[in-house]
């Protein structure tokens, strides 16, 4: 057994090399910079980067021939191939590369190889950083904390890149501040993104190759005597199991979704609870989220992003 696991870590150290010599060491070194939040190549070889406060640069190029022996050394750690009839190579990178959510693919779904490397979070920006930066504005953070202090169930809504992940930090930062040993804390993600560092913090992750998934681990969370649920993004029939634990004693949570507002987020939330086989969910949700926080790309922005809406369920008529 002893061999076998000098084998495999040994095996395993040849494709990290590999990996690190193929990407060079500029692109190495972002995964070292705690402002990085997403490496992506584009078809035509650029390789860009994006990293909080500075927004998107060019960093370097990197080959066809280079990019495709980098996906199929991803596809070779995550146990699958990537091939024309195969062609699309996502999940987790190796610790060694913080376990960055990867996603990549080949034609024919598109010109010439490319990926997208979501860096997990390292730098937690605080809603005073937000405050500061004029993300948001004196009143938002006022409402914002008033809204975490009461146990308010938050969504965070926006765009692809808009910053959503960032912001439930933000709050989840603030969470961490006041909550003592006896506020338990569960964490639910695909990948790691959130940060909390509650004293009393439990985090986890779904795991696709044995068929754990978010709807799961969300039963799995109630017998963990949670007091707050703080889940990453929400995708599919696992918002029915999410708001059926927020609003069965569990308040001050938080979740991410892709919506363009708050009233979308909303329709949104209804349509993937119906992916779970249920009717309109409209009534639960009402009774379960609390408040749509709106994060927004704006390039007038002091930094290119602000909370353009904060929508609280409780007032409206």
């Amino acid at each position: 057994m002893a061999d076998m696991d000098k084998a495999q870590q040994e095996r395993h150290d040849r494709l990290i090399e590999q990996m690190r010599r193929i990407l060079g060491s500029e692109i190495c070194a972002v995964f070292d910079d705690p402002n990085a939040v997403e490496i992506m190549l584009n078809d035509d070889g650029k390789v860009l980067v994006e990293r909080h406060g500075s927004g998107i640069t060019h960093l370097t190029n990197l080959s066809v021939s280079k990019t495709l022996n980098f996906l199929s050394l991803m596809a070779d750690y995550r146990g699958t191939t990537v091939t024309r009839e195969r062609p699309i190579v996502e999940g987790a990178m190796p610790d060694e590369f913080l376990r960055a959510r990867f996603a990549g693919a080949i034609p024919p779904l598109m010109p010439q190889p490319t990926f997208s490397i979501r860096l997990p979070a390292r730098l937690v920006y605080t809603l005073e950083n937000y405050r500061d930066s004029e993300i948001l504005t004196v009143e938002q953070y006022d409402r914002i904390i008033e809204a975490i202090e009461g146990r308010k169930n938050i969504l965070v809504s926006g765009g692809t890149g808009s910053g959503k992940t960032t912001a439930v930090n933000a709050c989840s930062d603030y969470i961490s501040r006041i909550a003592g040993l006896d506020q338990r804390i569960v964490v639910i993600e695909d990948t790691r993104e959130i940060v909390c560092n509650a004293p009393n913090t439990v985090s986890m992750l779904t795991d696709p190759d044995t068929g754990i998934d978010m709807t799961r681990l969300l039963k799995l969370t109630l017998r963990y005597r949670p007091d707050r649920i703080l889940v990453g993004e929400v995708r599919d029939g696992a918002a029915l199991a999410l708001l059926k634990a927020w609003g069965t004693g569990h308040p001050g949570g938080l979740a991410t979704l892709h919506a363009n507002n708050p009233l979308a987020a909303l329709t949104r939330l209804d349509q993937l609870c119906q992916e779970a086989g249920v009717p309109s969910q409209q009534a639960l949700i009402r009774e379960a989220v609390d408040v749509v926080i709106q994060i927004t790309r704006d390039p007038a922005a002091k930094v290119g992003r602000r909370i353009s809406d904060i929508l609280f369920l409780d007032e409206e008529n």
